[in-house]
């Protein structure tokens, strides 16, 4: 009787250290994958030169995993995505520059540097290079949208998805509001480019993050105070007043980007705030006659649609890119 008790003892402890053995030699990412957690990852906020300008970005995720590159608007910075990028790195890598002028990023002097679309290309293009980052989806919302457009159509292999919030790419997007911007186009004075300068004050900035929501409460006053810190320094007027102008440079491209769709059809997840003036839901319709797979959503809410979706925006592309295999 005592033998029996002793084997069953026995026995029962060697369970126990065996089980603490596999446990001891599991790593985080597979306790995690055994028992359905989510493990949050670290947000990195790190500096990088591309073409002689110090580029600041924010980084998370394991870097094995699928790159998503967030490309942000005006008037902001890559602090727009800063819980979108935590919400999608326990999944993916994800990489959020700010572009030059903007953000932490170096400002050149309007003399030393073209303040166009094509060039904060060029420097994107260069961020990815110097990352060694080869493959990628990319988030496009706003002027992130004609940057995004321009490597995507350069490098159509490259792109494993794209993520549309707020991003025009059709005629049909340009209504009201651009009407002050197209008079500055066809007559580019300092008359015309006056009114303009309104867009980044402070109550132009706070309309553009309010305008549209359902609840203002929920829009943080720090996302305008901070971009103000870089849009108050110096000549950093007139960089927004070049890139209003320039901006006329990407309508003519968009038939480009159209045949980009319609050939190459990435897979394209659209999450658009329907309640925004600057780029209605009147440009995210047109995207359905071009691609095939395409996941459509529009919310209600205002131009910068992670202040007050960032949840649920998160879920659809986490959703969206699994079911394509993008994992």
């Amino acid at each position: 009787m005592k033998t029996q008790i002793r084997t069953s003892v026995f026995r029962i402890a060697l369970l126990a250290i065996l089980s603490l053995g596999v446990f001891a030699f599991n790593t985080p990412n597979e306790k995690a994958e055994n028992s359905n957690e989510i493990t949050t990852q670290p947000t990195f906020h790190k500096n990088v030169t591309v073409n002689g300008i110090n580029i600041f970005y924010r980084e998370a995720g394991d870097t094995s995993k699928p790159t998503i590159l967030l490309l942000h608007g005006y008037p902001t910075s890559s602090h727009m995505f800063r819980n979108l990028i935590t919400d999608l790195s326990v999944r993916y890598h994800v990489l959020a520059p700010d572009y030059p002028g903007f953000g932490r990023s170096d400002q050149p002097a309007i003399a030393d540097f073209d303040y166009t679309f094509d060039n904060m290309a060029v420097i994107i293009e260069g961020f990815l290079k110097e990352l060694n980052v080869e493959k990628y989806s990319i988030y496009l919302m706003d002027y992130g949208a004609p940057i995004g457009f321009r490597i995507a159509s350069k490098y159509p292999e490259r792109v494993e998805a794209l993520i549309i919030q707020n991003g025009n790419a059709y005629d049909e997007g340009l209504k009201d509001f651009w009407i002050p911007i197209k008079k500055y186009w066809n007559n580019y004075t300092i008359e015309n480019g006056k009114p303009l300068e309104g867009f980044h004050s402070p109550d132009g900035l706070k309309w553009q993050y309010t305008h549209g929501v359902q609840d203002v409460s929920k829009i943080s006053p720090d996302n305008w105070n901070i971009d103000l810190q870089h849009l108050t320094r110096k000549e950093n007027d007139k960089i927004q007043l070049a890139m209003f102008y320039d901006y006329r440079t990407n309508v003519p491209l968009y038939p480009e980007w159209q045949q980009y769709f319609r050939e190459y059809q990435p897979p394209t997840l659209i999450v658009w705030g329907k309640n925004d003036y600057i780029f209605p839901a009147d440009g995210a319709y047109p995207y359905q006659r071009d691609l095939k797979n395409l996941e459509f959503h529009l919310l209600d809410t205002g131009h910068f649609a992670l202040e007050e979706k960032g949840d649920e925006i998160a879920n659809y592309i986490l959703k969206f890119l699994k079911k394509n295999n993008i994992k």
